[in-house]
């Protein structure tokens, strides 16, 4: 399934607009800025900074009329990226500590607080290995966002998070019937 969202440079879908249905790294090339948007299909997963950098939020199949209401972070939106939709199994190793130390858990399905869960202080690292997953940094899937596909992330700066300070507290599936 591919997905389109369109951004617009004014809240409420109004002003110049672009139309994409892929990656974007940096959308002022395309836009002067950018906030609102409207997901026609797909998911996707939307930066505060170019290069899939700073804040982010995802964003499914539905109108989003104003970025600083949605968000409550930078004044626009810089950069997009599609996520697939992900069709099987989803499986994530998780670390207590850096570079894959401390304890190990493995994780098949949401998580809404893995201190509860796992008896873990905080995730620094991880391995998924099937799916897509959005990260956040309170538990019951509330602050920031940060999504992760397949890959190895050795600590927080790998995951995305520019903070060492930060920390996950949850983490949702992504796919196309999950509850956002």
């Amino acid at each position: 399934m591919n997905g389109k969202i369109i951004f617009y440079e004014d809240k409420n879908f109004q002003g110049c607009s672009y139309e994409c249905s892929s990656d974007c790294s940096e959308l002022s090339s395309h836009l002067n800025r950018c906030n609102s948007c409207r997901v026609e299909s797909g998911m996707f997963m939307v930066y505060d900074r170019p290069n899939y950098m700073g804040h982010q939020y995802f964003l499914r199949r539905g109108e989003y009329p104003e970025y600083q209401h949605m968000m409550g972070f930078n004044d626009c939106i810089r950069s997009c990226r599609m996520i697939p939709q992900h069709m099987g199994q989803f499986r994530m190793r998780i670390y207590e500590k850096e570079n894959f130390g401390g304890q190990m858990h493995e994780v098949m399905d949401d998580c809404d607080s893995i201190q509860e869960r796992y008896h873990m202080p905080e995730m620094q690292s991880c391995n998924v290995m099937n799916g897509h997953w959005v990260m956040y940094e309170q538990p019951q899937f509330r602050g920031m966002q940060t999504y992760l596909r397949p890959g190895e992330y050795r600590n927080t700066r790998e995951m995305g998070m520019g903070n060492d300070e930060m920390r996950f507290q949850s983490m949702r599936r992504i796919s196309g019937d999950a509850a956002f």
